[in-house]
């Protein structure tokens, strides 16, 4: 999933109030994909089984302060055990897809080098159990889980490790590229890149901005390369998943609509110029001068980044007002806490924008939706969108009656499925969503103190539950339509 640009604290558990009236039920266009979303880290535990290799996030945990409680990828939500388990809850979800990421140290426990067969097993009965069940699998090839010995030899501020990253990306589509029909490469490679390697709040909890931005690069030629050799093996349908930023100036004054221009070219356009056009903007270029010179470009990379894109993957959470500094933020500004120091162009005050708050102290915005929506259907004329992660933590309990009420996350939900609605309804080709996340689960640095999922776990005990906003959802995907906020009541 998305991360928070802040570092964790202890967790506001402060329920925002649903508010939101019931709406005429809305219709999604025909052929919408109902899906949920996990990834490999987050929820498979089994950290050291069937010859797994550490990841860079194993490592990071293992950091004293680095993770909220001290907390690790063990257990996670124990998916790699209960794989049947959790496959059945997506039937009963009526789930249309399930999108899950590969663990590459699972399956190449050293990143290059001998494959895992136990590793690969898995995710070949993965797949197959999906389509048995009528759920068509969606694999992310990259969400965050660089294996350790990459890491050490320099990361993803290396060229080296977009080329094993093709490699591994040859080794999964000949793996179960007879029954994939979509392949993600990375997911959010701007948290990679910004969260990992210049402001150090995940892994591998580097602060060197100039490697971030070589980071940056290499993560996208990697998708580039990655993408060839999957239409190579198997000739399905590849896309990436960014988490564009919906950024608003603080103040209608010049100084907040630059600080807006410097944070959307760091948070967007250093991602889509590539990727949609084959070049770097020349604005971020000058704005990025003094701390890299991009001279980590080669002759042809431009080319292999801007492979073309059968579809994009949107995740949303939230939008930000941007101040151009604490003075000009004001008493916002104590609230938001300082900006994490990323390369060095940012704004210095990054504010929650929406007036109501999730667990994580994320504002609730859904027109933001509507904007990043509409603006990638402007940015990509004629590729398909599917929003592949969107979703809230609250502070979810199970009642005496085994019942889990999260009427906060079912008014999230509708909200931001109107939103979608609505920019389909503009013109956007928004052809499915995702919602983040199927299950509770290992939530990077705030550990297990948020919970996204439809399905609540006893972490103790790997006890599920689905929660209303699951079985609304259900109602959903059923009807193809928004229901009102209503319908998970009785």
């Amino acid at each position: 999933m998305t991360a928070s640009t802040q570092t964790p604290q202890t967790p506001n558990a402060t329920a925002r109030p649903s508010g939101a009236p019931d709406a005429a039920r809305e219709e999604m266009p025909a052929g919408f994909v109902w899906g949920a979303s996990t990834s490999a880290f987050q929820i498979e535990g089994a950290t050291g089984a069937d010859g797994r290799g550490p990841s860079i996030w194993d490592d990071f945990c293992a950091r004293p302060g680095a993770v909220l409680g001290g907390d690790t990828g063990e257990p996670g939500a124990d998916h790699y055990r209960r794989m049947d388990e959790d496959i059945a809850l997506m039937r009963e979800l009526g789930l249309g897809a399930y999108r899950f990421s590969v663990s590459w140290p699972r399956v190449r426990p050293g990143g290059g080098g001998p494959a895992n067969r136990a590793g690969i097993d898995f995710y070949d009965r993965l797949t197959d159990a999906l389509l048995e069940a009528g759920i068509t699998p969606w694999p992310t090839l990259y969400h965050w889980d660089l294996p350790s010995e990459l890491e050490e030899a320099g990361g993803w501020p290396v060229r080296d490790t977009a080329l094993r990253f093709a490699e591994y990306a040859a080794l999964m589509g000949e793996a179960l590229g007879d029954r994939i029909g979509h392949w993600t490469t990375l997911n959010e490679p701007w948290c990679s890149a910004f969260l990992g390697y210049a402001a150090g709040i995940h892994a591998p909890g580097r602060t060197e901005p100039a490697a971030s931005l070589a980071a940056a690069h290499h993560l996208m030629l990697g998708h580039g390369l990655a993408a060839r050799e999957l239409r190579r093996v198997c000739g399905a349908q590849v896309g990436i998943v960014l988490n564009p930023a919906e950024l608003v100036p603080h103040r209608p004054v010049a100084e907040d609509v630059d600080a807006v221009r410097r944070a959307d070219g760091v948070r967007n356009r250093l991602f889509t110029g590539p990727l949609l056009r084959g070049a770097y903007p020349d604005d971020v270029l000058e704005d990025l001068a003094p701390i890299s010179d991009f001279s980590f470009v080669a002759d042809g990379d431009l080319e292999t980044i801007a492979q073309p894109l059968d579809f994009i993957g949107v995740n949303y959470y939230f939008a930000e007002r941007v101040a151009a500094d604490r003075e000009a933020a004001g008493d916002a500004a104590a609230e938001a806490g300082p900006a994490p120091a990323l390369v060095g162009t940012e704004p210095a005050v990054l504010l929650p924008h929406g007036e109501e708050r999730t667990g994580m102290d994320w504002g609730v915005d859904p027109r933001g939706m509507y904007g990043v929506l509409t603006r990638m259907a402007a940015e990509a004329p004629g590729t398909d969108l599917y929003v592949t992660e969107n979703g809230a933590a609250y502070p979810d309990e199970v009642g005496p009656d085994g019942r889990v009420r999260d009427s906060e996350r079912v008014s999230y939900l509708r909200d931001h499925l109107l939103a979608v609605r609505a920019a389909a309804r503009g013109g956007a080709p928004v052809r499915g969503y995702f919602a983040w996340s199927l299950l509770d689960n290992f939530e990077w640095a705030w550990g297990y103190s948020q919970r996204f999922g439809l399905v609540h776990v006893d972490f103790a005990t790997q006890h599920r539950t689905v929660k209303d906003s699951g079985r609304w959802y259900a109602a959903a995907a059923a009807a193809g339509a928004v229901p009102g906020a209503g319908a998970a009541e009785g």
